[in-house]
């Protein structure tokens, strides 16, 4: 999201009257009340600015993903954008605070997922099932809550709707959690296999004790 500031039109407003007002009163043909009048007017904008400032607005606007050429990715991308979208807004509508706060976590979650996947697009096939069930389906569900908690009524069947829901948070963003750790499973393989490969090639250079071929020492001093 970024922030625009939308400026008050109460100061250009002012300026013009100003300009109208001396327009009417004194002759601008002439240089001098020309020069006069534009000094006026100026110091009536900045005067009517300081005054009026707080009658900015400041608005945020949703940035669109850039585009990277590739259309299944970029489609990706822009399915996530508007799904944390959507988060973002059922965080401000819902008020219970452990939904809220089971909503951010999700909303961070999937944020990480885009972003690892627009950095590795060759692991866009690993969260087709989280984009095309899980997402949509967790986005569903806190729909649901959100319009049952509008209603105002706790009857049986919104109440056990929504304690469904509740129940079932922790498990979804659990489920969440999974999918960001399992896109760096490759990573964890690569580096596993770094650390076993220097570690014998420091204790092959003498740097550190190869455990395999130590000879511990018997309880009198000679080797076993």
């Amino acid at each position: 999201m970024k922030k625009i500031v939308r400026r008050t039109v109460i100061p250009l407003y002012a300026v013009a009257a100003a300009w109208l007002l001396y327009a009417a009163l004194f002759p601008l043909y002439r240089v001098h009340h020309f020069i006069i009048a534009i000094a006026v007017t100026a110091l009536v904008g900045v005067v009517f600015r300081l005054i009026f400032k707080k009658k900015d607005q400041v608005i945020e606007v949703p940035e669109e993903p850039v585009k990277t050429g590739d259309e299944a990715l970029d489609n990706m991308l822009h399915e996530g954008d508007m799904a944390i979208r959507e988060m973002k807004r059922l965080d401000e509508s819902i008020s219970d605070e452990k939904i809220s706060s089971d909503i951010v976590r999700l909303e961070e979650i999937s944020g990480k997922i885009f972003g690892h996947v627009r950095e590795n697009p060759k692991k866009l096939p690993q969260i087709r099932k989280f984009m095309n069930y899980y997402l949509p389906t967790t986005l569903k569900l806190l729909n649901a809550y959100d319009r049952m908690v509008d209603q105002g009524v706790e009857g049986e069947n919104i109440s056990s709707a929504k304690q469904g829901v509740e129940g079932i948070m922790d498990n979804i963003v659990k489920a969440f959690e999974k999918q960001l750790d399992s896109l760096f499973g490759d990573q964890a393989m690569d580096i596993s296999t770094d650390i076993t490969v220097l570690e014998n090639m420091l204790a092959r250079e003498g740097f550190v004790e190869d455990p395999i071929h130590k000879n511990p020492a018997g309880p009198k001093g000679e080797t076993v």
